[in-house]
Parts: C-alpha cells; sequence; structure tokens
C-alpha cells in the first residue's frame, strides 16, 4: 500500500478509536503515531515531533503558571468578582465567551484559552457551577474569536502571507466580517439552547490535574497569591506584545513558569503536578497524524477528490461552500494551522485554475478550518481542557457540531456578499 492510503487507514481507525472511547484518547494517539513510524510513513524523528512543538512547550508552561494561579487561591478570588456580576450559569457562560472571544481576537486562542482556565476553574469553584459546563465555551469562543482580527489565529497570517506573494492582502480587521457575527450568534446560541448540550460533571471521568482538588489557601502569603496573578499578567502582555518584545510567546510562558518556582510562589512539584501529561501524549501523537497526512499526499488527495466532484464549472455558492467544508471536516482531525498550511495552497491553485478571486477563497479556507468544535484534537485549547474538564469525546460532537452547523449558515450568507469569488 502507499503511504497516502496507509495515512488514509490510520485516520479512519483513529476516528473509530475516538469515538468509541474504550481506549484512552491519549493511547489511541500513540497507537497510531508509533503505528505511522513502524509502516514507514514517518521516520521516528518526525513522528515525535510534536513533543517538542512549540504548542507543547506552550502548554507545559502556562499549566504552571495557570497551576500557581490556582493553588494559590487567586483564581477563585478573579471568579469571585466575576460571579458578582454573573447572577446564572447563562450569564457566566456569556461573560466566559465575550472575554474569551475578545482576548482571542489580539492574542492567539491558544494563549487566551490557556491563560483563562485557571480563571474559568476558579470562577466554577466560586460559583458552584460545573467546571465542565464553563471550559467547552471558553475554548470554543477562543476559536471564532481568533476570526476578528489578522493576528488572531496562526492560519490567518498564512493566508495573509501566500496572498502578500502574489500581491494581495487582507486588511487588519476584514476577518471580523464574517469572525463578529459568528461569535455573536455563537454566544447567543449557547445562552438560548446551547447550554442544554454541555456535559455534566457528574457524568464526566475527569482525570486528576492539579486542579482537581481544592487547594487549602488560608496559610497562603498573600504575596505569593499577587505574584501569581502579576506574572500571570505579565504573562498575558509579553504574549500580546510578541511581534514587538521579539519573545515568542511559549518562551514567555516559561519564563513565567520559572520565575513562579525561583520565587518560591509555588514548589518544585507543584509545578510538576500541574502538567497534565494526558494532554501532552494526545496532541503530541495526533500531530503525527496531521503530520503524515502532509508528507504523505493524502490531505491533498482528499481536498483533491471532494474538489473533483464539482465539475469544470462549479456555481460560485457551491464552490464556497465546498472549500468551505474541506477545511472544515479536516480542521477536527488535524489541527487548525496544520489544516490552513495544507489547504492554502490547494485553494490558491483552484482559484487560478477557475478564475476565482483568490482572496474569497482563502478566505473560506481559514474561516472553514477555524471551526474545530466536533473533536478534542482539532485545536490545541480543545485539548487542553479535555483532561481538567473530565471530557469525553462525544462530549465534544454533541457541543461542537450544532456550532459548526451555524458556522455554515452564517458563513454562506456572508462569504458570498463580503467576499464574492467572481466580483463583477
Amino acid at each position: 500500500m502507499s503511504p497516502a492510503v496507509i495515512t488514509l487507514l490510520f485516520l479512519l481507525a483513529a476516528v473509530v478509536l475516538f469515538v468509541w472511547e474504550k481506549i484512552p484518547l491519549a493511547l489511541t494517539s500513540m497507537i497510531v503515531c508509533v503505528g505511522l513510524i513502524v509502516t514507514g510513513v514517518l521516520t521516528p524523528s518526525q513522528a515525535f515531533a510534536g513533543f517538542v512543538d512549540t504548542n507543547v512547550i506552550l502548554f507545559v508552561a502556562m499549566f504552571i503558571v495557570g497551576g500557581a494561579f490556582f493553588e494559590t487561591g487567586m483564581a477563585e478570588k478573579v471568579g469571585g468578582i466575576v460571579t458578582r456580576f454573573a447572577k446564572s450559569e447563562r450569564q457566566t457562560i456569556v461573560a466566559v465567551m465575550l472575554v474569551t472571544g475578545l482576548m482571542s481576537g489580539f492574542l492567539s486562542n491558544t494563549g487566551t484559552a490557556a491563560v483563562l482556565i485557571p480563571v474559568v476553574i476558579g470562577i466554577a469553584a466560586k460559583s458552584g457551577y460545573s467546571r465542565s459546563r464553563l471550559l467547552l465555551p471558553l475554548v470554543f469562543a477562543a476559536a471564532m474569536g481568533g476570526n476578528l482580527s489578522l493576528i488572531g489565529a496562526p492560519g490567518n497570517m498564512i493566508a495573509q502571507s501566500a496572498l502578500q506573494n502574489i500581491g494581495l492582502e487582507f486588511g487588519f480587521f476584514e476577518y471580523a466580517l464574517t469572525g463578529l457575527p459568528l461569535l455573536l450568534l455563537g454566544i447567543a446560541y449557547f445562552a438560548l439552547f446551547g447550554y442544554k448540550l454541555l456535559p455534566d460533571a457528574s457524568k464526566c471521568v475527569a482525570t486528576e490535574t492539579a486542579f482537581d482538588e481544592k487547594p487549602k489557601t488560608e496559610d497562603v502569603e498573600p504575596w505569593k497569591q499577587w505574584a501569581s496573578l502579576i506574572i500571570l499578567v505579565l504573562s498575558v502582555l509579553a504574549m500580546i506584545f510578541e511581534k514587538q518584545i521579539g519573545i515568542p510567546l511559549y518562551v514567555s510562558g516559561c519564563i513565567g513558569a520559572i520565575l513562579l518556582v525561583l520565587l518560591g510562589v509555588m514548589t518544585e512539584k507543584q509545578a510538576y503536578k500541574s502538567i497534565d501529561m494526558q494532554t501532552i501524549f494526545l496532541f503530541g501523537g495526533t500531530l503525527a497524524l496531521a503530520k503524515a497526512l502532509e508528507v504523505s499526499g493524502a490531505g491533498t488527495m482528499i481536498a483533491d477528490a471532494v474538489i473533483g466532484l464539482m465539475g469544470s464549472n462549479p456555481s460560485p455558492l457551491l464552490l464556497t461552500f465546498v472549500i468551505f467544508m474541506i477545511s472544515c471536516v479536516l480542521t477536527n482531525f488535524m489541527s487548525n494551522t496544520a489544516t490552513t498550511a495544507l489547504l492554502v495552497p490547494i485553494a490558491l491553485s483552484i482559484a487560478t485554475e477557475l478564475g476565482a478571486d483568490p482572496r474569497a477563497v482563502l478566505m473560506a479556507t481559514v474561516i472553514g478550518g477555524s471551526c474545530a468544535y466536533a473533536t478534542p484534537i482539532g485545536m490545541p485549547a480543545n485539548t487542553m481542557v479535555f483532561g481538567v474538564g473530565g471530557y469525553r469525546f462525544m462530549d465534544y460532537v454533541k457541543a461542537g457540531l450544532p456550532l459548526i452547523a451555524i458556522a455554515i449558515v452564517v458563513n454562506m450568507i456572508l462569504l458570498p456578499v463580503f467576499f464574492p469569488f467572481f466580483p463583477a
């Protein structure tokens, strides 16, 4: 069998095992990772490269920064401030999603989620609401908020770079033409109906993490609480001004984690305990599958096969729908960044061949690639909350699929208006 066929078989097996969930998701991802090596699709260095991916480094760093914020009791104090204004669970969901979405527009969606996860856990502890009903809205809002500006998500910049190579570009807030309506409708959906689909903590099987036991904060010195807050805020600011200061956001996270241990805000043992290893293995292992889809040509094979079904003269609306749906489906099994990186050159080729506007084709590709709501592996932030929220694979499917349906409707209305494939 060719590497592409083997990769597609592993993709199918991974989907089945993820949904079946008789084997832990992290173990499934490692089976796929090792299997791709044994079958010769990937070299060991390619397969295990995900474990030194910058997102994994960011995970580790922000688990520690978030752990300190939680362990000192500061997260619960901040949560108490929020709960004064949000008097019900639904109001709390709206507040969390609004803050997350707006932050994600200017900070990476992964960075935003990493920073806010301990805050939301603090809100849950203070309010008595289940964290499992707050964390999924958080990561969904982070994904939607990434489409508010050019810097909101890595995929946005990938498309921008491709456009600049042919003398075109997107404006800074041009993604918001469809991104802002989707964020607002997404928040309204969860406030009115979607909250009913969020899992109940009593039905979740949480893995043991630093956030599972309420810390004893009575004897915590006040300076440690304030230090955890200050370092968290400085880490956020460093991430926001990543380009200006020239320090990658994952390095800023590492600096914050190191300072917390050096200053004695948390012990080395507490720092290790705060790292959710299930997340690390799940994300690192599935990156091997994303790499295999790329290097074997399987991802291109999927895209080309679907596009070929449209014929030589597809209608603009059909073309928009197909491009959007290819991105939407792939992004739920690859990282959103990998999906965009894979499909951008294909999308440009389609635009050239059909005489379509490259900006319209790439916008549909990027927006579709951000709809990683239906699996815990589609976006790094989804993976980060998997363990601490005690989620199952199907929890993402139940809560995320209706949101994807909303995204399809919104974008099928707005994309042809703001970004017609064949402008007059």
